[in-house]
C-alpha cells in the first residue's frame, strides 16, 4: 500500500505543491569572480539558430551550464568537421546556405545574422579597437548592409 498523503505521488492527488526551498537570491555564475573561460563563453556569439534555440543557448550561458567544444564536430549536412560552436549540428556555412537552424536542424529563419569571414578572424576585434570611431562605424555599417 502506498501513502497517498505524499504530494509527489501520481496516484490520485493532482494538486500542485510549490518547491520545497525557495531561493532568496538569484543565481550568479560569476559570484566569486569571473574566470577567463566564463568571460570567453559570455562573449561568444549565438548565430544561425532559431529563436527557441537561441534562448536555450543563452540560458545555458546565464546559468553556467554552457560547455564549449574542444575540437570541431562533424556537420550533418556536408559531413566535414566544420562545426565549431557547442550544441550546433550544422556548420554555419550549410545553415546559411540551406536556411536551416544550426542547432535543431528545422527549417526556420535564423534570428541572428551569421558572422562574416572577417569577423571570425582572431585579429578582427583588435583591428576594430585600433580604428577611430568614425572609421569603425563606417566599417560596421558597410558589413551590415
Amino acid at each position: 500500500t502506498r501513502d497517498m498523503s505524499d504530494a509527489t505521488s501520481r496516484m490520485g492527488d493532482r494538486r500542485k505543491v510549490g518547491q520545497k526551498h525557495q531561493n532568496t537570491k538569484a543565481f550568479k555564475p560569476d559570484r566569486y569572480g569571473a574566470t577567463k573561460e566564463m568571460k570567453e563563453i559570455q562573449a561568444m556569439p549565438v548565430a544561425g539558430v532559431c529563436l527557441r534555440c537561441k534562448e536555450k543557448i543563452e540560458w545555458k550561458k546565464k546559468f553556467g551550464k554552457y560547455k564549449p567544444l574542444t575540437v570541431p564536430k562533424k556537420c550533418t549536412v556536408c559531413l566535414q568537421k566544420k562545426v565549431k560552436l557547442a550544441y550546433h549540428q550544422i556548420c554555419l556555412a550549410c545553415a546559411q546556405e540551406s536556411g536551416f537552424c544550426a542547432k535543431c536542424g528545422e527549417e526556420k529563419e535564423p534570428v541572428v545574422r551569421f558572422p562574416s569571414e572577417a569577423e571570425e578572424s582572431p585579429g578582427y576585434c583588435e583591428e576594430l579597437k585600433s580604428l577611430r570611431e568614425r572609421e569603425r562605424r563606417t566599417l560596421l555599417r558597410k558589413q551590415l548592409g
